[in-house]
Protein backbone atom coordinates (compact mmCIF):
# COMPACT_ATOMS: atom_id res chain seq x y z
CA UNK A 1 0.00 0.00 0.00
CA UNK A 2 1.06 3.54 -0.78
CA UNK A 3 0.49 6.87 0.65
CA UNK A 4 -2.31 8.65 -1.30
CA UNK A 5 -0.11 12.25 -0.20
CA UNK A 6 3.88 11.17 -0.78
CA UNK A 7 3.53 8.21 -2.62
CA UNK A 8 5.54 6.83 0.98
CA UNK A 9 4.96 2.82 2.17
CA UNK A 10 2.48 2.27 4.47
CA UNK A 11 2.84 0.48 7.52
CA UNK A 12 0.06 -1.28 10.50
CA UNK A 13 0.55 1.16 12.94
CA UNK A 14 -1.78 2.56 16.07
CA UNK A 15 -2.85 6.50 16.22
CA UNK A 16 -5.07 8.85 17.69
CA UNK A 17 -8.00 9.76 16.77
CA UNK A 18 -9.62 13.45 17.66
CA UNK A 19 -13.29 14.41 16.70
CA UNK A 20 -15.26 18.00 17.41
CA UNK A 21 -18.69 18.51 17.11
CA UNK A 22 -19.69 21.69 18.48
CA UNK A 23 -18.30 22.56 21.77
CA UNK A 24 -17.29 18.40 22.35
CA UNK A 25 -13.93 17.18 21.74
CA UNK A 26 -13.53 12.91 21.32
CA UNK A 27 -10.05 11.70 21.69
CA UNK A 28 -9.84 8.03 20.69
CA UNK A 29 -6.49 6.51 21.83
CA UNK A 30 -4.89 2.93 20.18
CA UNK A 31 -6.58 3.21 16.60
CA UNK A 32 -5.54 0.48 14.47
CA UNK A 33 -4.14 2.58 11.18
CA UNK A 34 -2.24 2.21 8.23
CA UNK A 35 0.83 5.17 8.47
CA UNK A 36 2.97 6.41 6.26
CA UNK A 37 6.66 5.90 6.99
CA UNK A 38 7.69 8.97 5.37
CA UNK A 39 4.88 12.06 6.11
CA UNK A 40 3.30 9.90 8.88
CA UNK A 41 -0.36 10.18 6.85
CA UNK A 42 -2.56 7.62 8.93
CA UNK A 43 -5.41 5.87 7.07
CA UNK A 44 -8.31 3.83 8.14
CA UNK A 45 -10.08 0.77 6.52
CA UNK A 46 -13.32 0.50 6.29
CA UNK A 47 -13.88 -1.64 9.16
CA UNK A 48 -12.14 0.75 11.65
CA UNK A 49 -14.18 4.02 9.97
CA UNK A 50 -17.25 2.07 10.95
CA UNK A 51 -16.11 1.66 14.83
CA UNK A 52 -15.06 5.00 15.21
CA UNK A 53 -18.40 6.26 13.68
CA UNK A 54 -20.43 3.86 16.12
CA UNK A 55 -17.80 5.15 19.25
CA UNK A 56 -18.60 8.90 18.55
CA UNK A 57 -22.17 8.03 17.95
CA UNK A 58 -22.47 6.83 21.41
CA UNK A 59 -20.69 9.19 23.38
CA UNK A 60 -22.62 12.56 21.42
CA UNK A 61 -25.41 11.60 23.34
CA UNK A 62 -23.88 11.37 26.68
CA UNK A 63 -20.18 13.69 26.24
CA UNK A 64 -20.66 17.40 26.85
CA UNK A 65 -17.32 18.73 27.33
CA UNK A 66 -14.43 16.28 26.56
CA UNK A 67 -14.11 12.48 26.36
CA UNK A 68 -11.15 10.32 26.16
CA UNK A 69 -11.87 6.52 25.33
CA UNK A 70 -9.30 3.51 24.02
CA UNK A 71 -10.28 2.06 20.28
CA UNK A 72 -11.44 -1.04 22.28
CA UNK A 73 -13.87 0.01 24.75
CA UNK A 74 -12.12 0.70 27.68
CA UNK A 75 -12.22 4.93 28.87
CA UNK A 76 -8.81 6.14 29.30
Amino acid sequence: MTCGLCKGDMKESFTTSVTTFDDCVIIIKHVPCYECTQCGEAVYDGETMERIEEIVDALRKVVTEVAIVDYSGRVA
